[in-house]
């Protein structure tokens, strides 16, 4: 057989009709039942002229105070190849009545085409770091054939603009899908259809919106209702709401996997051990299997968020193999656990740990307590203000007195006048760890707690803890420090 007759017999997939490009004009106009100006490819979808990169599809949103079609001519000054427009402009472009409509049909379409398995993540707490983990694990077993989400693109425009950047040819694709709610989950869910629907926890975010535990699990369970027929739940076993899930998924015609410690799960925990540097050896059962693995992050809760990112890998057919290698790679992400060393003033390093992008008080709790299992000479923590609790929200404050003493935080500057209930509390004789008080400052704001902790001062072997809520701005002190890097 000569060279030109192999080539001919070589076998054929589907993909190979898929397009290589991740839309021509002629299949956005399609999709959005807009009309093309004339002939073009873009290699991405892009909401925000700012980051626009070249081959940049824009669409000029509108908004209830903004106007993307003011920021079209900077989108082509950067690149951009086309823009989704309800007016024409001098430039390629695509023309619709809605913007904002069209976008949400990009993404529609974008769903129906190939054959991706797709995977929804939502939860209370660790939903973006498990979304990571769990399309690092797929996208190293498929050869880079795997699409995510990025950053934290959870919302009813984040979620369809990550649709419509997931190539055709894509095998996997991961959504993270977030609340704060009731309804929200089920708006999103209904787009991304998954055939995997992980929730990681369910802890008080957004009580004060929700009023309920039992009603943050209802709304975490709505993304079992966009399941394809066939598609699999993973919940946590441990979770006092998990019978409350378990029954909305089955109710809904979902296949159940647990995780957990629980006798019964089916990810289940069986050891965890501190690993070498930092991170954990964790020994899990799969039933038909054993599975031992490192997880790099620090923190139990990272060794149950293993737990959901194995299952859920599994459910969707990819290499467990592998997942244990993207998890034990795994850096913490920026506002979200990332380490850092710092230059100090006498020569030697600090540790930086960046959590400024969120807090509730599972996450709270769950950030001091590594905190005080990382080896430090002073333990500093800057804890900026938990956000939308409520009327609950003075006493979750007001209990994070205890994790700090078991800490054993050193000092801690307080961000925000929700922290009012935490500085009284830790300003009663006796609190803190035998007796001996806990010495804070409490600061209106991110400025303010900078220089707090300036006049306070860094030294060698300090670990310094950032937490709050992103609303409190604490990623600017985070920058600000990030100046003095090794």
């Amino acid at each position: 057989m000569n060279a030109a007759v192999r080539i001919l017999a070589w076998p054929t997939e589907v993909e190979d009709d898929l397009p290589l490009a991740l839309w021509d004009s002629g299949a956005i106009a399609r999709a959005v039942g807009g009309t093309a100006s004339g002939d073009f490819q873009v290699s991405g979808v892009e909401i925000d002229s700012r980051d626009v990169v070249e081959g940049d599809l824009f669409f000029a949103l509108k908004g209830e105070s903004m106007d993307g079609h003011r920021f079209v001519e900077a989108a082509f000054a950067k690149g951009a190849a086309a823009a989704v427009v309800d007016r024409p402009v001098a430039g390629p472009h695509i023309l619709v009545a809605d913007t904002n409509a069209a976008l949400g049909l990009l993404a529609k379409a974008a769903r129906e085409r190939g054959e991706p398995c797709v995977i929804g993540v939502t939860g209370s707490v660790g939903k973006t770091g498990v979304k990571e983990a769990i399309f690092a694990a797929l996208d190293r077993s498929s050869r880079g054939k795997a699409h995510r989400s990025v950053k934290s693109y959870n919302n009813h425009v984040g979620v369809p603009l990550s649709l419509a950047r997931m190539p055709a040819r894509a095998k996997f694709g991961v959504f993270e899908m977030g609340m704060n709610h009731a309804g929200e989950i089920a708006d999103l869910t209904a787009q991304v259809r998954p055939h995997v629907a992980v929730i990681t926890t369910i802890a008080p975010a957004h009580i004060e919106m929700l009023g309920s535990m039992e009603a943050i699990a209802d709304a975490k369970a709505e993304i079992f209702g966009g399941l394809e027929p066939g598609g699999v739940a993973v919940i946590p076993a441990d979770s006092p709401y998990y019978p409350q899930l378990r029954e909305a998924a089955l109710r809904l015609g979902a296949q159940v996997v647990s995780f957990g410690k629980a006798v019964g799960s089916a990810v289940r925990l069986l050891d965890a051990v501190a690993a070498p540097g930092g991170g954990s050896l964790v020994t899990a059962d799969l039933g038909e299997r054993r599975l031992c693995y490192t997880v790099s992050a620090p923190g139990e809760h990272w060794v149950a968020n293993s737990l959901a990112v194995m299952a859920a890998v599994r459910a969707a057919g990819g290499d467990l193999g592998a997942a244990g290698l993207a998890l034990a790679e795994m850096e913490g992400l920026k506002g979200r656990g990332a380490r850092s060393a710092l230059k100090t003033a006498d020569g030697g390093t600090a540790l930086l740990i960046d959590e400024s992008y969120n807090a509730n008080p599972a996450s709270m709790r769950a950030t001091l307590a590594q905190l005080g299992a990382t080896p430090a000479t002073r333990r500093l923590a800057v804890l900026g203000a938990m956000k939308e609790l409520g009327e609950h929200g003075p006493g979750f404050h007001a209990e994070l007195v205890d994790p700090m003493t078991a800490a054993g935080v050193d000092f801690a500057i307080l961000v925000g006048d929700e922290m009012t209930p935490l500085a009284d509390e830790l300003g009663k004789a006796g609190s803190g760890a035998l007796g001996k008080a806990i010495r804070f400052t409490h600061c209106r704001n991110a400025t303010e707690a900078l220089a707090a902790l300036r006049e306070h001062g860094v030294e060698r072997g300090d670990a310094i803890l950032v937490k709050g809520s992103n609303s409190v701005g604490l990623g600017k002190l985070v920058s600000a420090l990030e100046q003095n890097k090794e």
